[in-house]
């Protein structure tokens, strides 16, 4: 579980179990099952342990695929960051950006999408139906404190809570890949371990081989040229292969990522990192133009008609989000909440990842690009963009080290490139333990469904046990499930919260709130 600490509420409103409803992957009319909810608002702490139990977001609906009921069970999937390792295809990716930033040269005419490129396309593939918005006035969703004489009424059990209507202050920091401020060493400071505990302090400190590595490999570099080898924040300067002699370790997407180009390189790339919602500056002044290239992207890409990418669907699915913007001591220096990290090519914006940043992880939501630029295959250089930039927020935020691609469809041959980001786990279905991948595969083989713990003696530590401590918020008073059963008139409606407080789990149902009319 999440453990944050902030004066942010969630606010839901479940909408129920769907089904018999077309599905983008397969194409099946009535095959896709699942269950929905519409957030009015999420804080962080909520919307990671909701992904942690299968639910996902599109705009600020919360949707659920029912596993075992489902024509292509979706399966939530995370990479290991930290241990990550780029494969052959991937480098070849990064090369091919390499060779375009330093030459120039890329064909407009390749717009084939590689299977790869799909990345993290499950909204687009219609895998839930959409749901309009509940309308709710402001003042449905501001709880308040109830005065003496409804206090008697109600009974003193009832725990009511006050919404602090304050956001957290916008992040509009930018993340610039060409930074050249120096990079920032933190103090540390020692403390002198007990006798027969600890390191040899008469002994010179361990070191990890990594480092030893990059300090011998840039102490050729400097034997072999006149100009110094610096390190800079968020990038490395490296200089020609050909220089010095190969060292055996394999390169890091960093190593290509940040690869100083050469003076006379056409090109440079710029990632800019923009809050969407509450929506920054920047991201005010960018919108027009990012909605250009959705628009031309989905038209091309995905062969929408002309009327269908309108600026309402495009703010509604990929601007609009629940996620309190929040900021904590021990958090990474951007916040956390929903962005869109922009990709500048000569002042041209060329592609926009939408990510959601958690507690754990960064959540990648979509990926759309101009598609004049389809041959430098965005969809898999965003990805492997965003691992490096989960690796640096590892670096300010610790528990910060996984990085969640949507689901992962193994029925569905076309969605499986996302088990080629390695290591990766799989969120079984019923357990919601994490399984990896290559363990996963043999069960899937054999049925489309699966639960992926093998165990039998693990069940589902976050199950729903106390439905009377379900939050329930109802004529903005907040209480217990017990008491507003109490004072609720008209038809049971315990079925539809306890299937609600099943899915969520107890710790969420506990901690948002469940709005009732």
């Amino acid at each position: 579980m999440a453990t944050m600490g902030s004066g942010s509420l969630s606010i839901v409103e479940y909408l129920g179990g769907d089904g018999g409803y077309r599905c983008g992957y397969c194409k099946n009319d009535t095959g896709n099952f699942s269950h929905g909810m519409w957030a009015h608002s999420l804080t962080v702490e909520d919307y990671q342990d909701l992904i942690d139990r299968g639910w996902r977001r599109s705009g600020k609906y919360v949707y659920k695929p029912t596993m075992n009921q489902t024509c292509c069970p979706q399966y939530t999937i995370r990479c290991q960051v930290l241990h990550f390792q780029p494969s052959k295809s991937h480098k070849k990716v990064l090369k091919k950006m390499l060779k375009f930033l330093t030459k120039g040269e890329h064909s407009k005419a390749d717009i084939e999408v590689d299977p790869m490129e799909s990345h993290t396309k499950d909204a687009d593939g219609c895998s839930f139906p959409f749901k309009n918005p509940p309308i709710r006035s402001q003042s449905e969703l501001l709880p308040f404190s109830t005065d003496p004489t409804e206090e008697e009424e109600m009974t003193e059990e009832i725990n009511v809570k006050e919404v602090d209507s304050k956001h957290s202050e916008l992040c509009n920091e930018k993340l610039n890949t060409d930074s050249n401020e120096p990079l920032q060493i933190t103090h540390i400071r020692h403390v002198t371990p007990k006798p027969g505990r600890g390191a040899d302090l008469n002994k010179p400190p361990c070191r990890k081989a990594k480092v030893i590595r990059m300090e011998q490999k840039l102490q050729k570099k400097l034997q072999c040229q006149t100009r110094p080898v610096s390190l800079e924040s968020g990038s490395r300067s490296l200089t020609s292969q050909n220089c010095c002699p190969r060292t055996n370790h394999p390169k890091s997407i960093e190593d290509f990522i940040f690869a100083t180009l050469p003076p006379e390189a056409l090109h440079q790339i710029e990632v800019r990192l923009v809050r969407s919602s509450p929506q920054s500056s920047q991201f005010k002044a960018t919108f027009q133009e990012s909605y250009q290239v959705y628009k031309r992207y989905q038209m091309i890409i995905h062969k929408d008609p002309p009327g269908k990418p309108t600026v309402s669907q495009f703010t509604r699915f990929l601007c609009d989000s629940p996620l309190e913007a929040e900021h904590l001591p021990n958090g990474p220096d951007c916040g956390y909440g929903s962005f869109h990290q922009q990709y500048w090519l000569a002042g041209k914006l060329i592609a926009v990842g939408v990510i959601d940043i958690l507690p754990k992880c960064v959540s990648s939501v979509y990926l759309y690009y101009d598609p004049d630029f389809s041959s430098l295959s965005l969809g898999v250089y965003s990805a492997l963009r965003e691992i490096a930039f989960t690796r640096q927020l590892h670096e300010q935020a610790s528990d910060l080290s996984y990085y969640y691609m949507g689901f992962y469809i193994y029925s569905c041959p076309k969605m499986r490139y996302k088990g080629q980001y390695r290591p990766s786990d799989l969120l079984c279905p019923e357990t919601y333990t994490w399984i990896p991948l290559e363990q996963c595969l043999p069960s899937l083989e054999q049925s489309k469904y699966s639960r992926l713990n093998q165990d039998s003696k693990i069940g589902d530590e976050g199950m729903m046990k106390e439905l009377d401590q379900v939050q329930v918020l109802y004529k903005r008073s907040v209480m217990p499930y017990r008491i507003y059963k109490r004072n609720r008139k008209g038809p049971s409606d315990e079925e539809t919260v306890q299937q609600y407080a099943a899915l969520v789990g107890q710790a969420c149902s506990e901690r948002m709130l469940l709005f009732r009319s």
